[in-house]
């Protein structure tokens, strides 16, 4: 008998005795649990995210009827209170088949739509399940356009994330090298080698631009020694140059037409990359900010600069969500004020790590609607908000986030002030931030709207006497402790012979920062890269003679 035939009837003749085991010893039967999910307003059927768990702890993955679904499980065995485990469908029905028991389904889509939770029980019967999601807000009415700069999901599940979680922009960085000295399009994290410049639409408002490039260096030759993560966003051409040094890396991005992108702001060469490398963004929401549990209280903690003073756990040994949240924030400013324009980007990591796809996002405004390439010009131009849950919609008197406020010949300006905050879940407090420092703090008006979302309007004067940068931030009040912002880019003031000037204490810690890595790398990395840091260091040097 030919051999694959024989496995075959053996395999059925195995499942057919097991099928028989079950009924015969009194198997609990599965019941088909089927449901439909659609917009409240429209009845139009969306496309979702579903999660499904039992009383038991244990996820379930749904299907798709008539469409598509992508499952996604990240579990990480050192964080076993952060799995995420979901299925994003198309908008057709879905259906499951479950044991008796008692489950709960979360409906969630995006940012915008009002989750649902629900708990069923089920038996031995049919189930019949009925979803409507109900607006909060509608940000492309307004002219937001949303996107994720740190994504590694693949380009054949893309289509239907994009569309579940409604990204308007998703940057997957295909090529991915961990190696120093490798070009990254033959990096050993790659996902496509062969890539083409070519904007993937999913329809008129949801793109994908496949050519992307991560740089994260966990090797130097054959040696463990981690640099650090910097991304190349929106080139044309395959990257062929490795890393380090950088500086090549940036001129061919220059070139190119491309953004970098930081990453996190704690990696070892991160403060480094700044200054040497130019760099356009700077992720606000980076990729351990979650809706599971944080997780990385002790990661690159022994970076933290004691001015900070940032929040930790009660052991002290690491930090608080909020502690590394602000962390990043802190960090943030100190490059503003120090003169580097970075302007705010969002990015998860959805595909490596247990979070989902847009989780932390940035708003771009588009008013006269949206374009792929417009997107990424005002994502430059830095007319743009990070969030993680609310929305905060902000003009400075008659400029947006990112522009340049020139008063000539002035010795003072009245900065206008003119916000909307809207969130689905009550504000705790909406802050004014100034050169770093919160100058002020307002209490929501938390008033409810028809759409169930609660919005403040906010209408502020700040009378400045030098030059200075401003920004506007929000804080959704959460009665488990959880950390849900919205930060505007900053714009930024210039008035003659008033320049902003650096706080001495942030400068220092820039300076020791780059002592240290000059320190550690010094016998791994070569005589170019290393003076890269010098470089760095220097620059940070001269901003002492004018520090505060």
């Amino acid at each position: 008998m030919n051999i694959y035939r024989f496995l075959t009837l053996t395999l059925l003749l195995f499942t057919n005795t097991i099928l028989f085991s079950n009924t015969a010893f009194g198997a609990k039967p599965l019941a088909t649990v089927s449901g439909t999910i659609a917009d409240a307003a429209t009845q139009e059927s969306l496309p979702a995210r579903v999660h499904v768990r039992d009383d038991k702890g244990r996820w379930h993955l749904i299907h798709s009827d008539g469409g598509d679904q992508v499952h996604y499980r990240r579990e990480v065995a050192r964080l076993p209170n952060s799995p995420e485990v979901h299925t994003t469908l198309s908008a057709h029905p879905f259906r499951v088949q479950l044991p008796p028991g008692r489950y709960t389904f979360r409906v969630e889509r995006g940012k915008e739509y009002l989750p649902i939770v629900r708990t069923i029980d089920v038996a031995d019967q049919p189930v019949q399940l009925k979803f409507s999601l109900q607006r909060w807000i509608n940000m492309s009415q307004r002219g937001w356009y949303s996107g994720d700069t740190h994504v590694h999901r693949s380009l054949d599940e893309l289509p239907n994330v994009v569309m579940a979680e409604d990204i308007n922009v998703a940057l997957p960085l295909s090529n991915w090298v961990t190696k120093s000295d490798t070009a990254p399009s033959q990096g050993d994290r790659s996902v496509a080698t062969e890539l083409k410049p070519r904007l993937i639409r999913v329809d008129d408002t949801h793109v994908i631009y496949p050519m992307n490039t991560e740089y994260e260096i966990f090797y130097v030759g054959d040696r463990s020694h981690t640099l650090g993560a910097v991304f190349v966003l929106n080139h044309k051409r395959p990257l062929t140059i490795g890393a380090p040094p950088v500086q090549p890396i940036a001129q061919w991005a220059r070139e190119d037409g491309a953004l970098l992108d930081l990453d996190k702001h704690s990696w070892p060469w991160s403060l480094m990359l700044v200054p040497v490398m130019k760099v356009d963004l700077f992720e606000l929401s980076n990729n351990h900010v979650w809706q599971t549990p944080f997780g990385f209280h002790d990661w690159t903690v022994e970076m933290v600069p004691p001015y900070m003073e940032l929040e930790r756990t009660e052991d002290g040994q690491g930090l608080t969500e909020w502690g590394w949240i602000n962390y990043g924030f802190q960090t943030y400013y100190a490059l503003l004020n120090s003169g580097y324009r970075l302007r705010v980007s969002a990015g998860t990591a959805s595909g490596v790590h247990p979070v989902q796809l847009g989780f932390g996002r940035v708003y771009v405004h588009l008013p006269d609607g949206f374009g792929y390439e417009d997107w990424m010009q005002g994502l430059d131009a830095g007319r743009s908000f990070v969030s993680t849950g609310p929305m905060l919609e902000t003009r400075f008197g008659d400029y947006h986030a990112g522009e340049t406020i020139s008063p000539p010949d002035s010795t003072a300006y009245a900065l206008k002030i003119v916000s909307t905050a809207t969130s689905r879940k009550p504000l705790d407090r909406i802050e004014i931030v100034m050169n770093g420092d919160v100058i002020r703090t307002l209490s929501p008006e938390n008033r409810l709207s028809k759409t169930g979302a609660f919005v403040t309007n906010v209408t502020e004067t700040i009378n400045l006497d030098s030059s200075a940068w401003c920004a506007v931030r929000c804080f959704e009040a959460d009665p488990k402790g959880r950390i849900r912002f919205a930060h505007t880019n900053p714009v930024h003031v210039l008035l003659p012979d008033k320049p902003l000037r650096p706080k001495k204490v942030e400068v220092q810690s820039l300076i020791d920062r780059m002592q240290a890595e000059l320190i550690r790398n010094r016998d791994v990395i070569g005589p170019v890269a290393l003076d890269e840091y010098r470089q760095a260091m220097s620059a940070f040097q001269a901003l002492l003679k004018s520090a505060r």
